[in-house]
């Protein structure tokens, strides 16, 4: 839609804001558009046709115009204490959900061998290059999650989530155990 000259930004602004201003929006469960103006939105041509209906129905009785305008006022601010409520609904669900996803502490023990995630690649090195180094052994293991690693003669902490445990079972099979099978 837009080009990278700032120029042009510009013009197609308002068009982003009206979509976004008049697009439903899950967590208040209405529009912004009506949360400000008690009104959904309509398409210039239904304003119009409506004016059109409103201009030969008013009623300049004030004392009337005035009730109705405070009860529009009143169902207003109903409104958008629900859409409050509606995106503290929200909020709880997806808090509850995103709880539901994390995982429990990783327990290691003293002697483990583990593998730690390097998730400092600068550059791509390849589809087939695992980012897992190591394996390294557990020195210590902390209660606040930290694990304390010896590998390589050097000694260093690492956080517990960017560990998972070695396990060396490939060669600990036999040949004898694989069974070849020739045509």
């Amino acid at each position: 839609m837009v080009s990278n000259n700032p120029k042009i930004w510009s013009t197609k602004l308002d068009e982003a804001l009206w979509a976004f201003r008049t697009a439903y929006k899950t967590p208040i469960g209405t529009t912004p558009f009506r949360l400000v103006y008690g009104k959904t939105c309509h398409i210039s041509v239904e304003v119009e046709h409506k004016a059109f209906w409103e201009i030969k129905e008013i009623n300049l009785d004030l004392e009337r115009a005035k009730e109705k305008r405070v009860t529009q006022l009143h169902e207003l601010e109903e409104l958008r204490l629900e859409a409050y409520d509606n995106s503290l609904v929200y909020k709880e669900k997806t808090k509850r959900w995103h709880d539901a996803q994390l995982k429990g502490p990783k327990e290691f023990n003293p002697n483990d061998m583990v593998l730690v995630y390097n998730s400092r690649f600068k550059f791509s090195p390849g589809k087939l290059k695992s980012r897992w180094t190591g394996p390294y052994i557990v020195k210590k293991a902390y209660s606040t999650g930290y694990v304390e690693l010896y590998g390589n003669g050097n000694t260093f902490k690492v956080n517990g989530h960017r560990l998972k445990v070695y396990r060396d079972d490939i060669n600990a099979i036999e040949l004898d155990d694989i069974k070849l099978y020739q045509k």
